[in-house]
């Protein structure tokens, strides 16, 4: 079994404009890393013509799709029956974009299958991660 699950999205990016620009996007767990959910905008898809990743809880994506979640630079809430807007705030402002709630149910069942909610401690490699944060091998 793969340690890594990925899953293509269409996002639809909310714009001041009453056309909403459909986007792809990769939604990425991976257990070695198991309280972290990644989204992927691929290069075509940015303002600055290169690829853009932010990463965030899974619990925030679950807690999310439920009511609103999140004071920090990803922010998700439902937005009527079948989406969830995820927006990104950055310091060049703020991304918003729309995802069918379906898409990421799916993602969280699969990251479930995975590592269970609440048995991610199980899954870190704490040798490995205090080693990436004092700069590698001395």
């Amino acid at each position: 079994m793969s340690s890594v699950i990925e899953q293509s999205v269409q996002a639809r990016m909310v714009a001041s404009a009453p056309r909403m620009e459909t986007l792809p996007a990769t939604l990425q767990y991976d257990r070695r890393d198991p309280f972290a959910v990644r989204m992927a905008f691929p290069a075509p898809a940015t303002l600055e013509g290169t690829e853009v990743s932010w990463e965030f809880s899974r619990e925030l994506l679950a807690a999310g799709m439920e009511g609103p979640a999140g004071v920090g630079d990803v922010r998700i809430r439902p937005f009527g029956y079948d989406r969830t807007v995820l927006e990104f705030h950055a310091a060049e402002g703020i991304a918003m974009v729309h995802v069918h709630t379906a898409e990421l149910r799916r993602f969280l069942r699969r990251a479930e299958e995975l590592v269970p909610s609440g048995q991610e401690h199980r899954f870190l490699d704490l040798d490995r991660s205090l080693t990436d944060l004092l700069g590698g091998p001395c």
